[in-house]
């Protein structure tokens, strides 16, 4: 099980020195079912599901004043060794002490990626550890993590001046505001689980998407940004939707989702194109697939390598994304001492493959509703109806993820407490 999590869950975490040695020993991709062949071999690895990993994303402000804009020179001082070497090019980035690298997003909302652990229990102990660590460092400077999936209190503004997040914000641009919002202002909660057996990929893949809109709904927390009420009650996943849908919209169920992973990777137009000198902005509608094929502006460049192909996978926003492991993406964030509730109801949902297929089943009905569940939360009946059978079914199978049995308690009172009142904040 080892090459299951080669990239998990820090596929990119590389500094400049690692990228360089990862162009050094990558290989041309000769054409397309070379690369599609590579897509679908790391992106869906198969094995007993035994890791879990998080990811956690959080806004930071002022505690005095929240809406007063973060000044980088301070954030980094603040984060001392643990600044991110996008923000402090001669940090040391050290890890947090529970073995979490601290990255931050364009606008500085500052992230933990946890190390993938064998236990809910173990991952909870670490995550907290990371989580007091941060806490106590910002708020010796001052600052304070948010509680929701979007900034309430100010608009976008990014803080990173990187070519990547540069070049991204000129894409996005003409598409209207959700990508400034998505890059600057969102936070979210990402679950990250081993794909399973080989033949039970394909339905652990099918439930988490099918869960998604049920989840987004049920733990949706970003109704406010910027000082005003959106009225929607996931603000976050409406601004990730409102950039393009090719990178945004999820997969349909397949009984073969590495083939057609791989197909829509190579059919994907590039969103950056990395370059030793100037702007990465990449030829308007040019594919990989043109890339590898040399059509169109791609018979200027350099012939694309696995390297490449690895970057263009970091590049799609799907709500699930297959990574070695499935992500899933469509959660707001939690507030800091809340971010365990949804980790371990879906790991309960999707531990055993009847449980998958029950769930499946039940979310079946509105497995296509992202955009209603992130305007409407559980204000539409047929997901509040599948959202309360599905916190049944996960609450009852929470007991097999070996937590305490007070925090088990703790958390289905949480969980139901959220079914009666998601979407009222």
């Amino acid at each position: 099980m080892t090459a299951v999590h080669d990239h998990f869950p820090h596929i990119n975490r590389t500094s400049q020195r690692d990228a360089a040695a990862e162009q050094t020993s990558a290989r041309v991709v000769s054409d397309r079912a070379e690369g599609e062949a590579y897509v679908a071999s790391v992106c869906f690895k198969h094995g007993p599901p035994r890791l879990i990993g998080v990811e956690l994303e959080y806004t930071v402000h002022h505690i005095d004043e929240p809406s007063r804009p973060l000044d980088p020179t301070h954030l980094a001082e603040a984060l001392g060794p643990h600044a991110p070497r996008t923000l402090s090019p001669d940090s040391p980035a050290q890890p947090l002490p529970g073995g979490s690298p601290l990255t931050l997003e364009p606008g500085a909302q500052v992230e933990i990626s946890a190390p993938p652990r064998r236990s809910l229990t173990e991952l909870s102990a670490a995550v907290s550890a990371d989580l007091r660590h941060l806490t106590d460092l910002l708020t010796r400077a001052g600052l304070r993590l948010g509680e929701h999936g979007i900034d309430p209190h100010r608009g976008p503004s990014r803080v990173l001046t990187t070519e990547r997040y540069a070049a991204m914000e000129r894409r996005f641009a003409p598409m209207g505001t959700g990508g400034i919002t998505m890059m600057c202002s969102t936070a979210g909660l990402q679950i990250c689980l081993d794909a399973g057996e080989r033949e039970h990929i394909a339905q652990r893949w099918a439930a988490a998407h099918a869960l998604g809109p049920v989840l987004l709904a049920l733990f949706a927390n970003s109704r406010r940004h910027a000082g005003a009420d959106t009225g929607h009650a996931s603000a976050r996943w409406l601004a990730v939707m409102g950039t393009e849908r090719a990178r945004t919209r999820p997969a349909i169920a397949s009984p073969d989702p590495a083939r057609d992973w791989a197909r829509r990777m190579m059919d994907t137009p590039l969103m950056v194109l990395r370059r030793p000198e100037g702007p990465w902005d990449a030829p308007a509608g040019l594919t990989f697939a043109d890339w590898v094929a040399g059509r169109g502006a791609a018979g200027v460049l350099d012939p694309p390598t696995t390297a490449d192909l690895d970057y263009h996978l970091t590049t799609m926003f799907t709500p699930v994304r297959p990574r070695g492991y499935v992500e899933a993406r469509y959660l707001d964030a939690q507030p800091p001492d809340r971010w365990l509730d949804p980790v371990a109801l879906l790991v309960a949902l999707l531990d055993r493959p009847a449980t998958a297929h029950r769930a499946l089943t039940v979310c079946a009905p509105v497995a296509d509703r992202w955009e209603q569940a992130a305007r409407y939360g559980l204000a539409v009946p047929e997901i509040a109806a599948a959202a309360g059978q599905v916190v049944e079914l996960g609450c009852a199978e929470l007991a097999r993820t070996g937590l305490p049995e007070a925090t088990l308690a703790e958390i289905t009172d949480s969980v139901r407490l959220r079914l009666r009142h998601a979407g009222k904040e």
